[in-house]
């Protein structure tokens, strides 16, 4: 079942049915699909707890309504046709994620792939077209084959992999970690060549909120303005065109507004799923407007929680680690401090007068000695390595939850809803949580019965600010 999904990811990302001749008319990415589902059915369907495994299928399931609602019952095959994948996706992947080991892999499987796409895009820019045959699009801007033809639907996918590059390279060793290193320098590039402002400020925006973690907020906001003003200067990145006047952020901001205008009319259900532009010439530019337009706010407070519960998850999961990482550090410390004195030790449980250099000292000396020397060497090791391990199993919730926030600040500029990487990246948190879970009883089962109330008002104050924003804006 895990490699089978794997090698999905290859299919869905690479995409060589897209350009390979022979495998034009091969059904890979259906065949690998189905055949991971019938392992993971075969497995008894087992779902870790986790209320995403609830959310998406009932996700899935307004989206359908909706169409019906509107007048087409032939849309609920087509929502099966757009979320299916994603939803199998979910499923299988979460699932499978039961180990640290695992997730580290699919970071791999994921920065591999996106190392192909990236050196296709240097191709590309340096002679105009790429080894799949696809040329430059409009003012020079790299695309690739199927799903990521648009250069913002490929910036999102360098956006996830970057944090997961990094994370192996430090986890590596010499070779290893000089191959990830160039594939993160490699993905960089390619985020350059996309000339996705979004795509930037979500490289910007993971890096503060690293450096957030690791050296504090002040540090953070300083040096994420530093960075901002540095790419505003850069050339070819479009960033010192960013003005709510400049023709296409007016569009994003108007397209908006028409968005919540037909949430207005249509405030349950939406218009329908995939209907944004029967209403509109522009496509959303906002994952969220998107979602509250198109489904309602039935569909928007379900797409909410699933959304907002991977950022809780990782949250929870951080502040835990971070808190255990500094006990056991701590304990280390003080048990090195102990160690270079033994003899002293050794001389202050022994009764007054009697030498160090006794051969054989009595029992009841013998005891008080083991009892002041310190912990042997083999407890030292142990403890540095769980500080080890504990660094490790960090690494990947920071490396998460960094790209998290980096895909949906760009999500939130894209209509991004239904993408399937989205619903990867999730999975990979889903999975990654329920594993650590399992390691440590403090973390909480999230459960919709017990927290699901919460995403009403929350949801109710989002479109509140979505209509603030656009107010301003306009």
């Amino acid at each position: 079942m895990f490699p089978l999904i794997l090698v999905y990811l290859c299919f869905a990302i690479v995409r060589p049915q897209d350009f390979m001749p022979g495998m034009a008319d091969v059904p890979v990415m259906t065949v690998t699909l189905a055949l991971a589902f019938v392992g993971w059915l075969l497995r008894g369907a087992h779902t870790p707890g986790a209320p995403q495994f609830l959310l998406l299928p009932i996700f899935v399931l307004v989206a359908m309504i909706s169409e019906v609602v509107n007048g087409w019952s032939g849309g609920m095959q087509y929502v099966i046709a757009q979320m299916g994948p994603s939803l199998v996706v979910f499923l299988v992947l979460a699932s499978a994620l039961d180990s640290p080991r695992r997730t580290a892999t699919t970071f791999a499987v994921i920065g591999a792939c996106a190392m192909v796409l990236s050196l296709h895009s240097v191709q590309q820019a340096s002679t105009g077209t790429g080894w799949t045959g696809m040329t430059l699009g409009e003012d020079g801007r790299i695309r690739y084959v199927g799903i990521f033809n648009d250069p913002n639907d490929l910036g999102l996918l360098f956006v996830m992999a970057l944090p997961m590059v990094v994370c192996l390279a430090s986890r590596a060793r010499f070779l290893g970690r000089w191959f990830w290193r160039f594939g993160a320098l490699l993905i960089l590039a390619g985020v350059y060549l996309t000339k996705s402002r979004g795509t930037q400020l979500a490289v910007l925006l993971m890096g503060a909120v690293y450096i957030w973690q690791k050296r504090g907020l002040i540090t953070a906001g300083a040096l994420g303005f530093a960075g901002l003003v540095g790419l505003m200067l850069l050339p070819s990145t479009r960033m010192n065109d960013l003005d709510p006047d400049e023709e296409s952020a007016f569009g994003r901001v108007d397209a908006w507004y028409e968005g919540l205008d037909m949430f207005k009319t249509h405030p349950l259900f939406g218009v329908g799923f995939g209907n944004f532009t029967d209403y509109n010439t522009l496509t959303a530019h906002n994952s969220f407007v998107l979602v509250l337009a198109e489904t309602g706010f039935l569909g928007f407070v379900t797409w909410l929680a699933f959304v907002g519960y991977c950022f809780w998850m990782m949250w929870r999961l951080l502040r835990l680690q971070a808190g255990l990482a500094k006990a056991v550090r701590a304990s280390v410390q003080a048990v090195a401090a102990v160690r270079p004195r033994p003899r002293l030790a050794m001389a202050a449980a022994l009764p007054a007068g009697a030498a160090t250099t006794d051969a054989r000292p009595q029992a009841g000396v013998r005891r008080r000695v083991a009892a002041a020397l310190p912990p042997p060497a083999a407890k030292v090791a142990d403890a540095a390595a769980a500080v080890r391990g504990d660094a490790a199993e960090q690494a990947l919730s920071l490396t998460l939850f960094c790209a998290l926030c980096g895909f949906f600040l760009a999500a939130f500029f894209l209509s991004r809803s239904y993408n399937i990487m989205l619903y990867t990246l999730a999975a990979i948190v889903v999975g990654h949580y329920t594993s650590m879970r399992k390691q440590h009883e403090s973390l909480p089962l999230f459960a919709l019965s017990v927290s699901g109330w919460r995403w009403l008002p929350i949801a109710m104050a989002a479109v509140v600010a979505l209509y603030m924003l656009v107010a301003v804006l306009l």
